[in-house]
């Protein structure tokens, strides 16, 4: 499989299908995941187009550095960057589950003319409060204290976690440096956005349903999908349904 060195740190990213003069869909996997969850829709996705997935730093087979300097949401922007530009790929749809989705944001916040299209899947766009981002980073660090202290077994039960292979410290590192949230640039800056978006999320992603009304209201014209019967890992848990969904609406913006 292809990899990249960043600064010393190896990422690995697969690319499938052909070139088709169809924009490439960048993928970026949800946080204790891989490229792997992918694996039931890239047959699917990728028949018109040529789609990339990759692992992020501290997860699947990219290195995990031990250095916690290293992780950080502005050096994964910069990762998926450099993975476009391994691919030769100048402007690609760009999407991803949970943290993925996020990270497409803060892609699309610095990296507007490379991106063609947002697919958010099952995630969030931050928080404008305070109070409410100091929830999430207290989880976030209560994960990376598990993961520390646990090990692989402190994995959680969802299905997109079960691909691999992780490092435990890595995963609580990327946890400390790359789940946690600084700020409300990204949430602030969803009236902004000014390509095609999705906002599809699974009907029992209690956590999310919320967070996908309010993106689906917020950025200008972007098409909202609910997907019956799936829970946060919505690709996997109704994979026939989430790859007619995200394909249609690809061949509609193409």
């Amino acid at each position: 499989m292809p990899t990249i060195d960043r600064g010393g740190v190896r990422l690995h990213y697969e690319v499938h299908g052909m070139p088709t003069g169809q924009l490439p869909l960048l993928l970026t996997h949800g946080y204790t995941a891989s490229s792997a969850m992918w694996a039931p829709n890239l047959a699917a996705l990728s028949a018109c187009r040529q789609v990339i997935a990759w692992d992020v730093r501290g997860h699947g087979r990219s290195d995990s550095p031990a250095d916690a300097s290293m992780y950080s949401e502005d050096a994964s922007v910069a990762d998926m960057a450099a993975v476009l530009d391994a691919c030769g790929v100048e402007r690609a749809v760009v999407g991803g589950l949970s943290l993925g989705g996020y990270l497409s944001l803060a892609f699309y916040l610095r990296h507007q003319d490379r991106v063609g299209g947002l697919l958010l899947c099952d995630t969030g766009p931050g928080f404008k409060a305070d109070a409410s981002r100091s929830v999430w980073n207290e989880r976030a660090q209560a994960s990376a204290a598990a993961f520390e202290a646990h090990g692989l077994g402190a994995l959680p039960s969802s299905p997109e976690a079960r691909g691999g292979p992780h490092d435990a410290n890595g995963l609580a590192m990327a946890a400390r440096g790359i789940l946690t949230q600084r700020d409300a640039r990204v949430i602030n800056s969803l009236p902004l956005v000014a390509v095609p978006t999705l906002v599809l999320v699974g009907e029992k992603d209690q956590p999310f349903l919320a967070a996908a009304d309010y993106m689906a209201a917020k950025i200008p014209g972007a098409a909202k999908v609910v997907i019956a019967g799936a829970g946060h890992a919505s690709n996997l848990d109704r994979p026939e349904e989430f790859d007619t969904a995200v394909a249609s609406w690809l061949d509609a913006i193409s």
